[in-house]
């Protein structure tokens, strides 16, 4: 019998990731997960995932250092990036310590699978990368064409979106100038149901909103929540379009 095909998931233990995971299980993949810490408590619903007993790998690595990831990576055809490196500290120096580490991390990852000869890979990138450009005309549909303002969203403080432009006109320019196969997805906000034990950034805006509504009951609720939470999507969506 042929070996399942083998494929990669960096930053495993997060929300999208976590049902990404699950998914490739149930197709017959052998999967390897990369973690910052695999034996955090709050990576130990992986391990009891249906079928990772016999098909899935837990890796300790961090996307800002090239040699963790190596061993993740090799023996694998595909490899879906949705880890994010996360400042340690204090954020007081936006340039080093977001968009700096977002580029390194993402192309550690394209130089691993470069290396590695992967086949295919998946870039998960954010329409936070898209949707901010004041200038875009209301009546053109965005296409692949369109990129959210860098420097509106640095005047609005909006690093988390500069991070994501970056880090995806990055990638598909590696990809570009070194023929490796890549593709990137920009999801919104992704709800759905949680695997992990901790409460991820999208569910923790969402009880937010909800908050909100429950004290500004005298205003239009309806409008409230499509105002702070359009678009969005459903994590099962999100899962079968990195597929």
């Amino acid at each position: 019998m042929a070996p399942p095909p083998r494929v990669c998931v960096t930053g495993g233990g997060g929300f999208i990731a976590s049902w990404l995971v699950k998914l490739l299980l149930s197709r017959g993949y052998a999967v390897h997960a990369t973690l910052r810490d695999p034996g955090n408590p709050k990576n130990a619903h992986l391990k009891e995932l249906d079928k990772a007993p016999e098909n899935l790998r837990l890796f300790k690595a961090d996307v800002l250092d090239y040699d963790t990831l190596t061993p993740a990576v090799e023996g694998c055809e595909g490899v879906f990036h949705l880890a994010t490196p996360v400042p340690e500290d204090e954020i007081v120096d936006p340039e080093s310590q977001v968009l700096d580490t977002a580029v390194k991390g993402t192309l550690n990852v394209l130089k691993v699978c470069s290396a590695a000869k992967v086949q295919k890979l998946v870039v998960m990138s954010s329409n936070a990368a898209v949707d901010f450009n004041p200038n875009w005309p209301q009546d053109i549909i965005k296409d692949e064409s369109c990129w959210s303002d860098k420097e509106f969203c640095k005047e609005n403080g909006d690093w988390y979106s500069v991070a994501k432009i970056m880090a995806e006109q990055a990638a598909l320019e590696y990809a570009d100038k070194n023929g490796l196969n890549v593709v990137t997805l920009c999801p919104p906000l992704v709800f759905g149901p949680l695997l992990q034990p901790t409460v991820n950034t999208s569910s923790k805006f969402l009880i937010y909103v909800i908050k909100e509504i429950a004290a500004m009951l005298f205003l239009n609720a309806l409008q409230l929540f499509n105002q702070n939470l359009h678009p969005r999507a459903d994590s099962s969506q999100s899962i079968e379009a990195l597929m």
